[in-house]
């Protein structure tokens, strides 16, 4: 009988995630803590025998400056502490925010260190704000630093990882991962997300620029898109990218919020969605040797997402077998055909 892990999970959190809470400025905000109370509900009922459980440490400034410039650093921080503000319509921040924000990068970081260190081949952070919107210099779109663009550069000038792969399912394009790394041929990043939604980038002809052509890979699916076309552009475009890749480390922007529940996206994939995902991703890594860390971005249905995080865990942890699906017969041959000119598919 098989045990609800068979593999080791690295599960990375912390309270102060709970702390920010956009709200207090604009009512009504979908990124509220009862996100993460909801993760943590359904993580602390579920039977998951294979979690290794870890709290985040704060991101040190040394750290965010990897990828941030030091005004927008110091920016963040200045502003939470004379009591929060609003950023942009969308962005909020209150004097508890920098800290869940170091916090958040605190984790990614502390995840890839513990993938490096061999303490696990899978792991996850459970924390918030999301990072895959901000730039360099500029928080938007809920994020405030973006966690997994640390993670990444980390990993190569810690760890002196060479090659590193984004894999981002978020139901928005991570504009901010994508730019941060637009030129460089040593992060390679992948993303599936809703056409035409916020922030308005990631069309398939973006394909990176100067020594980073081909090494951005946007797909972007029509609104209503299901698991079908999801697990299809997976499959057959991006793991097939991977493995001519062959990075050393694979880091998912894992977003919830394509799911069919979800108030801000209109496709229509279901909890179990989250699971293959993961599971195919997970067979990506061990293919490669390469260790897998996910790190949680939107989704906006407490519940919608609660469930889907598990299902992700258990995908990440060997609970689920990787199902094979045909590729889908409208968008995946385009974007293939179209990606053909850089990558072997």
């Amino acid at each position: 009988m098989k045990s609800p892990l068979e593999t080791p999970v690295l599960y990375i959190h912390h309270p102060a995630s709970l702390h920010h809470d956009p709200r207090a400025l604009s009512p009504g905000h979908p990124d509220s803590p009862v996100r993460l109370q909801a993760i943590e509900a359904a993580v602390a009922g579920a039977e998951l025998p294979g979690l290794q459980t870890r709290t985040a440490p704060a991101a040190t400034e040394a750290e965010l400056r990897l990828v941030h410039d030091e005004r927008h650093i110091a920016f963040i921080e200045e502003l939470c502490a004379a009591g929060g503000g609003q950023i942009d319509a969308d962005t909020c921040v209150g004097q508890a925010s920098y800290e869940a924000a170091v916090r958040a990068a605190g984790g990614a970081c502390a995840l890839v260190r513990g993938l490096g260190a061999g303490d696990a081949s899978v792991g996850y952070c459970a924390v918030r704000p999301s990072g895959h919107h901000a730039e360099r210099d500029r928080a938007m779109g809920f994020c405030l630093f973006n966690n997994v663009a640390i993670a990444a550069e980390l990993a190569i000038q810690e760890l002196e990882l060479t090659k590193v792969m984004v894999i981002d399912w978020d139901v928005h394009h991570g504009n901010g991962t994508a730019e941060i790394f637009r030129r460089r041929p040593d992060v390679l990043v992948t993303g599936i997300h809703q056409q035409g939604l916020f922030p308005g980038t990631g069309a398939l002809t973006d394909t990176g620029s100067g020594a980073g052509r081909g090494y951005t890979v946007n797909l972007p699916v029509p609104a209503g898109s299901d698991e079908e076309v999801w697990i299809s552009l997976l499959e057959h475009v991006i793991i097939p990218i991977g493995l001519e890749y062959r990075p050393e480390l694979v880091l998912i922007s894992a977003g919830c919020d394509a799911h069919e529940a979800d108030p801000l996206g209109q496709c229509r994939l279901h909890t179990e969605s989250f699971g293959q995902l993961a599971c195919h991703v997970r067979d990506l890594g061990q293919a490669l040797g390469a260790p897998v860390g996910a790190v949680l971005e939107g989704g906006y249905d407490p519940a919608a997402l609660a469930d889907s995080v598990l299902a992700t865990l258990r995908g990440l942890g060997g609970h689920e077998e990787a199902v094979s699906i045909a590729p889908d017969p409208m968008v995946t041959p385009r974007m293939a055909s179209h990606l053909g000119h850089s990558w072997t598919l």
